[in-house]
């Protein structure tokens, strides 16, 4: 039996007060982020990480001093292993913005021996701003350590049937506590959040805001609930560029003056960071209490569910047969040049 080494991409986060600042300015000087030439993306990536390092600390000052995507990374990578049950599978971790970088997976993979490698972004529905991004520097990084196997590479997974079970579960859960009053449920309104994007970004042809629409039309379908409001918005807007909309933030003020009960979905993210753990939980809780909510409920990220972590499982087990290619981990097939930018549409 071949050696397998699955490699998990996320973005990563700071692992300490100090790490705050170059954390921001690796981030802003990815050419998928900032699209300028190499010289003036360098200097505004010091000028903006700079600026914003004050802040950022404040807010991972919330959460303990550092990230939590890590250690939530490597839960998920245990809880894998265990689901694929085989020494033939090595489950590595590869952040893009901190430690472990890519280079780092890439050779662990080599020092293990690894005879084929299966890139698994841990983000469900495809952008060129995260996974064409860590694609892109896997390649650089594979290239560097000299690790020349057969690698491939599950590009997308919006629908897939465990990540929508898992959050469908989620959501259910929070609406039965809701909804021992019969009256909750019309004044329940859902917010689907997603990580924002330029809207030129998307005019450009890249298919996340279509994703995102899919895995929110997937979960509705699962949970079967027509009688409930519902609506996707976007957070984390940064910048004076247009971002596509409407804004989480103004969708939780609306539905706050309205005296809603506003249940939040984090549907792009599958771990807890600062944007579920401080933006959502924090920030926009406080917005929604000063409006009149008449309750604010998060769900929580699919984490390492297990209906979640079984579909991880079955995308690798079924795309064995792939090499050099990118699938479509929802329907387990080729989803185009997914490599630079996913073309997958059904």
């Amino acid at each position: 039996m071949s050696k397998t080494a699955i490699v998990l991409f996320n973005l990563g986060g700071p692992d300490s007060q100090a790490a705050v600042r170059p954390f921001l300015f690796n981030l802003f000087n990815d050419p998928a982020i900032i699209r300028l030439p190499g010289l003036l993306r360098y200097v505004l990536a010091r000028l903006i990480s700079s600026r914003r390092a004050p802040k950022a600390k404040d807010i991972y000052a919330l959460m303990g001093g550092r990230s939590p995507i890590l250690p939530e990374t490597q839960a998920q990578a245990a809880a894998l292993k265990r689901s694929l049950g085989s020494d033939d599978y090595k489950v590595l971790i590869s952040m893009r913005y901190w430690h472990p970088f890519s280079t780092e997976a890439a050779r662990a993979a080599k020092d293990w021996g690894a005879d084929r490698v299966l890139l698994l972004p841990l983000y469900p529905q495809f952008s060129t701003t995260t996974t064409a991004s860590s694609l892109r520097d896997w390649r650089r990084a594979a290239s560097k350590v000299g690790l020349n196997v057969p690698t491939a590479a599950i590009g997308c997974y919006p629908d897939e049937p465990g990540f929508i079970a898992a959050q469908a579960a989620l959501l259910r859960e929070a609406l039965e506590k809701i909804e021992t009053d019969p009256e909750a449920t019309k004044q329940v309104r859902i917010l689907f959040s997603a990580h924002g994007l330029p809207r030129s970004v998307v005019r450009d042809g890249d298919p996340y805001q279509m994703q995102v629409e899919r895995s929110v039309s997937a979960v509705l379908r699962q949970l079967n609930r027509p009688d409930l409001e519902t609506q996707i918005c976007y957070q984390s807007r940064v910048g004076p560029l247009e971002w596509i909309g409407p804004s989480t933030e103004s969708e939780v003020e609306r539905g706050a003056r309205e005296g809603r009960i506003l249940v939040v979905v984090p549907i792009a993210f599958v771990s807890e960071h600062s944007e579920t753990l401080v933006e959502l939980d924090i920030e926009y809780a406080e917005l929604a209490k000063q409006h009149g909510a008449k309750d604010y409920i998060r769900v929580p990220t699919v984490g390492t569910q297990p209906e979640f972590i079984a579909g991880l499982a079955r995308m690798i087990r079924h795309t064995e047969s792939y090499e050099g290619q990118a699938i479509c981990g929802s329907g387990a097939r080729p989803c185009g040049n997914a490599w630079r930018r996913c073309t997958c549409q059904s």
